[in-house]
């Protein structure tokens, strides 16, 4: 019987929350996994914080009995389709990633007809049936290294982030031909609001992820991935920086480098949409909840999880560990 106390987990501190879910880990053999986008309460909770890559490796490997996603839906799927044996659930399944859905299978199926003899290369914010549909499955991390392993004379359908795949193109000098989506966190960043930033504090640095748009990246001092930006920030000797990416990774940054400021990138005035609000529909509540009563449960046809499989096992082989 599904046991629902929604109605009294308002009243529950953090602490308490983190108290009971601690012992569903124990009780169930489960993971919890945490994107760096996610609230800082959820970060605190988890087994393991990381960006997809890191993420997707550790669903590869873990012997838990249940793997726990607070992330977003494609996310968690992909663990599924990882470890079909597995119960996964998610904290909101509602929790969505609109680059994602701004590729619909039927619609990618003919343009990579329209492209015969292209290999595709899909950016692991997809869903299982854009995987299914294509040969390798990449990150913000690993896109880079993969597309350096494929020969110049291969032509490569990049999907689904035009600005990622953009940048990827103009850095490693080759055409790529570019489904039209983006992230509507990272489009919103404007040159003039990160120009304004960078005046308003003096000796910042500005580190941008490369689901910008290309008139941000290129005053950028560096462009990275999550986990890049992270680790950059760590270890440069700039004291200040204007982080051009969703704010929640200020939380981990912050934590790694106490002593240092980081600014979030400001918004666009005339869009105000930097900030992942997908990514926050996970709470401590939500997820203290989907552990006692087992749901939202996250399942993937068997038909449809065998053919996205290749794609994101590729990735795996061809990313350095």
């Amino acid at each position: 019987m599904t046991r629902n106390f929604a109605s009294t987990t308002a009243s529950l501190s953090h602490e308490e929350l983190f108290r009971r879910i601690n012992a569903l880990k124990k009780e169930m053999n489960a993971l919890v996994l945490a994107h760096y986008y996610t609230l800082p309460e959820i970060q605190q909770i988890a087994d393991i914080v990381g960006d997809s890559l890191a993420l997707a490796r550790a669903a590869e490997k873990t012997d838990a009995d249940v793997i726990v996603f607070a992330g977003v839906y494609f996310m968690a799927e992909t663990a599924k389709i990882l470890n079909p044996g597995k119960l996964v659930l998610m904290p909101d399944a509602r929790a969505g990633c609109p680059l994602a859905d701004s590729c619909p299978a039927e619609e990618f199926r003919k343009f990579k007809a329209e492209h015969p003899g292209a290999l595709v290369i899909t950016y692991i914010n997809s869903t299982a049936e854009i995987k299914a549909l294509s040969d390798i499955t990449c990150t913000s991390s690993n896109a880079e290294e993969i597309i350096r392993q494929i020969p110049q004379s291969q032509q490569i359908i990049f999907g689904p982030d035009r600005n990622l795949g953009g940048y990827l193109a103009k850095k490693l000098g080759r055409e790529m031909i570019l489904w039209q989506g983006y992230c509507y966190v990272h489009e919103e960043f404007s040159e003039s609001s990160v120009l304004n930033a960078c005046r308003e504090h003096p000796g910042a640095e500005l580190i941008a992820h490369p689901e910008c748009r290309e008139e941000v990246l290129r005053h950028a001092a560096f462009i990275g991935s999550t986990k890049a930006l992270l680790e950059y920030t760590v270890n440069s000797s700039a004291q200040t920086f204007v982080v051009a990416t969703e704010p929640g990774i200020i939380y981990e940054m912050l934590r790694r480098s106490p002593l240092k400021t980081f600014i979030p990138a400001p918004k666009d005035p005339g869009n105000p949409r930097t900030l992942c609000t997908q990514m926050k529909q996970n709470t401590l509540e939500k997820l203290y909840l989907s552990m006692l009563n087992r749901k939202p449960e996250i399942m993937v046809d068997e038909t449809l999880r065998l053919a996205s499989l290749g794609s994101i096992q590729r990735m795996l082989e061809m990313s350095p560990a």
